[in-house]
């Protein structure tokens, strides 16, 4: 009977690859990196300021561990994390063929370099894209390292997956259809047939010989010009609504508003020559937590409506045409139902916060051009802060009020629709367990929310058709850190009295 029920949950399986991707070696490795730039010219800053509006890279040795990479291309990259911060500690774009032709790191190509721009923590970003990845969002893999330029210490960077083909091979069916940024101004507003139209809205990244924008024309002509009673068959054909509403919902839950939600921009969409469908992408989330507040207080933030869209709202035809359409509208608000019921929750997320935390501490603290103060970070992980007048200050959400406070919200916004929201709090009527990071790598924490004395249930790992994998010995300690190199990737369940919890192996 256990072997059926543990089968039957297949289907809650995320979509990504679970086998050998590009980039494991740095994404996968439970480390903090290490990454020295090595420039040879004279006055390379200068140079590397100089060429920042014209988009050029700059000859660069890269080291990442114990690897060299001689005449890699380096930039500065970024919007309001560069011109925002008069400090050194800039963003950084990498990419090791720029010089040497097919020249690469474990398979990538490119690397982004974050500074942690407005995130006293430097959590925001990590947290949200595994999060992303954990409920199947399409979302670019994030970690961390210590940066050194020409042998000095530069500071603490958050390293994000480039979205380009590695990444379609590892989420869609193929990687040979159009990708499309929705850069500078991606609103998906219809300005007719003409695709030269769009070429100042959006940025074609595949297939730039071709240069055939007719996809997107079509895509923009159902989204604006179907009418009402045929938008979700429509849609249906053309787009992964699923997808989008998996993007809509987590944006509006974590209050990533410098995305389509709030500013109109920063996503990707891919075309999927195989299926046919549009598949939407995440992308560019360091002002997640309400960090990008569209001119509304800490508190309006954590009050978000669930169907917010920015005034006018028609200046976002796709989030304004779903909500003109009762079915469409259901299936997000189901979404967000879904999402925050099951995962967006402080005894899920606060140890996640705490392992991070713990991870990168020292590292932090060392960091000698960093935006914040060591004490701003230990405030923050938890409190609402106001760092004042430096850039990026202001008021600023704590990491796990903002989760409290923003589930509160939401659990009484969705009772209106028919949605009621489990109460987030450690039941003392039987044993219960956390299991953190999932996904994970080789090492996780089991959290037993309550042990008994003399208990002698222990914790059960099956696979997905009911064997027994694992067992771990319960102690009189309620973290148990289990190491699961011997796994191999895929999903699992941990079992432990009468409670499971699904564990995905990346």
């Amino acid at each position: 009977m256990k072997k059926i029920f543990l089968y039957s949950i297949v289907l809650l399986s995320i979509g990504v690859n679970a086998q050998t991707r590009d980039g494991d070696s740095i994404f996968k490795a439970d480390i903090i990196h290490e990454i020295r730039f090595t420039f040879h010219q004279t006055g390379y800053w200068d140079s590397l300021v100089q060429n920042y509006p014209l988009d050029k890279m700059m000859s660069c040795d890269i080291q990442i561990d114990d690897r060299i990479m001689l005449e890699c291309g380096v930039q500065f990259k970024g919007n309001s994390s560069y011109n925002s911060y008069p400090g050194v500690k800039k963003p950084f774009n990498i990419d090791f063929n720029t010089y040497i032709e097919g020249q690469d790191y474990d398979g990538l190509k490119k690397l982004n370099l974050n500074n942690g721009f407005k995130d006293p923590t430097m959590i925001r970003e990590k947290i949200f894209l595994d999060f992303c990845e954990m409920v199947g969002m399409p979302a670019p893999r994030a970690t961390y390292a210590k940066l050194y330029i020409n042998n000095t210490y530069w500071g603490l960077y958050t390293v994000v997956e480039q979205i380009n083909k590695s990444f379609l091979k590892d989420w869609f069916d193929d990687k040979k259809g159009n990708l499309f940024k929705g850069d500078p101004h991606g609103d998906l507003a219809w300005k007719g047939n003409t695709p030269s139209s769009y070429y100042g809205d959006y940025e074609l990244k595949t297939n730039e010989d071709i240069n055939d924008w007719t996809d997107l024309v079509y895509l923009l002509d159902k989204i604006n010009n179907t009418p009402d009673n045929q938008i979700v068959d429509s849609l249906n054909k053309i787009f992964d609504t699923d997808i989008y509403f998996k993007y809509w919902a987590l944006c509006n839950i974590f209050a990533n508003l410098d995305s389509y939600t709030g500013s109109g921009h920063n996503y990707y969409i891919y075309h999927d020559s195989t299926s046919g469908q549009f598949k939407w992408i995440m992308w560019d989330c360091n002002e997640t937590f309400g960090n990008f507040n569209q001119g509304m207080s800490l508190a309006k933030i954590k009050g978000l409506k669930i169907d917010y869209i920015p005034n006018p709202q028609q200046s976002r035809p796709l989030n304004y045409k779903i909500l003109q359409n009762t079915t469409l509208k259901t299936q997000y608000h189901d979404k967000v139902c879904q999402i925050t019921n099951d995962y967006f929750k402080n005894s899920i997320l606060d140890p996640v916060i705490d392992s991070l935390a713990n991870k990168i501490r020292t590292d932090y603290y060392a960091d000698p051009n960093k935006m914040f103060t060591n004490q701003q970070f230990e405030d923050n992980l938890t409190y609402d802060i106001n760092a004042g007048a430096i850039p990026g200050g202001g008021d600023i959400a704590g990491l796990k009020s903002y989760i409290s406070q923003r589930r509160d919200s939401l659990k009484k916004q969705l009772a209106t629709l028919g949605c009621y929201i489990n109460v987030d709090e450690i039941s003392g009527l039987k044993p219960s367990l956390q299991v953190y990071p999932n996904p994970c790598n080789d090492f996780i924490n089991i959290m037993l929310t309550q042990i008994s004395a003399g208990n002698n249930t222990d914790v059960k790992i099956y696979d997905l058709v009911g064997n027994l994998v694992h067992i771990e010995k319960v102690s009189t300690s309620n973290i148990i850190t289990t190491n699961l190199s011997h796994l191999k990737s895929g999903v699992y369940f941990i079992k432990y009295s009468e409670t499971y919890v699904k564990l995905i192996k990346l």
